[in-house]
């Protein structure tokens, strides 16, 4: 038995926040932005809009493109770094929105690896015979979390809010050949939200607040030069687990977390801009969220065909990466 992905689908906020806007916000420019991260726009959540309604949006769509209806999911997974609470789990929240209670749902917290995590368990719940489809959504409201002040103007410019989830079930033929999980706690300070965390006495405080440590925090250079190597090392773990060569892989989607880290990646790696998702440019970083949306909206536009080879990637917070092989 094998699993393949049945369907997908993708919400993005109808706001959309340009360069120039921020530039009235914090300190930038968009020539400033655009030259350190490649983002030319990105998509910012309503008010009212939480991270499980932005990630049942994306699961209805799916869901619609496999065929199927929610009753006819037998297992939820959300990956997320933009929890709906601190506790229970947002796949919770989904499942609620989607009226499937009884179904098992699970949360997977690697960051903008979490897709690529959250795959993996899918994949090998179906190719066991455990459930027959499987939900994985990614979903990540990160504007109300982001410090809009020049001292966290370099890691604010590059988030955007969105959400994407594939439907996964089981297919005679293979659809996903193979999943490479790796991490490293070693850098887990190297980016960081520390607050709220257990490891503080009391878990929030107005000192924290004042510190600004419930705010996302980057070692720009250490993760810079650690992701090209990450994804360089991983693409190739991916690529000789299965007998090919990049010349073989007819698209690839790597996780949109800088479009000067996947021009560096691709040069190393011999692929070709023009087989290389760079919706970073549109929607900015949406971490976990990021892979299912680009994977959707090239598919919906043909770029990606049945009986296409798919290379997936991720490097994220922890620090964690991967990479995914599957046939369309």
């Amino acid at each position: 038995m094998h699993s393949r992905i049945l369907g997908t689908g993708r919400y993005l906020p109808s706001r959309v926040v340009t360069n120039e806007e921020m530039s009235k916000i914090v300190t930038t420019s968009d020539e400033w932005i655009q030259q350190r991260t490649g983002v030319k726009e990105r998509r910012f959540a309503a008010a009212d809009e939480t991270p499980a309604m932005l990630g049942t949006r994306a699961a209805q769509e799916a869901i619609a493109a496999a065929g199927l209806k929610p009753s006819d999911i037998d297992f939820l997974i959300c990956a997320t770094q933009t929890p709906e609470a601190m506790f229970p789990g947002t796949a919770c929240f989904i499942q609620k929105h989607l009226d499937v209670p009884g179904i098992g749902a699970l949360d997977v917290r690697d960051q903008c690896t979490g897709f690529l995590y959250g795959l993996s368990v899918a994949d090998a719940y179906v190719r066991l015979g455990t459930y027959k489809h499987v939900l994985l959504v990614g979903a990540e409201l990160h504007s109300f979390g982001l410090e809009y002040s020049d001292r966290g103007r370099h890691i604010t410019v590059l988030f955007g809010d969105g959400s994407g989830a594939v439907v996964l079930g089981p297919s005679e033929k293979p659809g996903i050949r193979s999943n490479h999980l790796h991490a490293d706690g070693r850098f887990a300070e190297d980016l960081i939200v520390e607050v709220p965390g257990c490891r503080f006495r009391p878990h929030v405080s107005h000192q924290l607040l004042e510190e600004g440590r419930h705010y996302p925090k980057m070692n720009g250079k250490v993760v810079f030069a650690e992701a090209i190597k990450a994804f360089c090392s991983v693409i190739q773990e991916a690529l000789q687990a299965n007998g090919l060569t990049i010349q073989d892989i007819d698209f690839f989607i790597p996780h949109q977390a800088n479009l000067r880290i996947t021009e560096a990646v691709c040069e190393r790696i011999g692929m070709p801009m023009d087989r290389v998702d760079t919706s970073i440019t549109r929607y900015g970083n949406c971490a976990a969220a990021s892979v299912p949306i680009a994977l959707d909206e090239q598919v919906r536009s043909g770029r990606i065909k049945p009986g296409d080879t798919v290379l997936m990637a991720t490097f994220a917070a922890g620090f964690t990466w991967g990479a995914t092989v599957l046939d369309w």
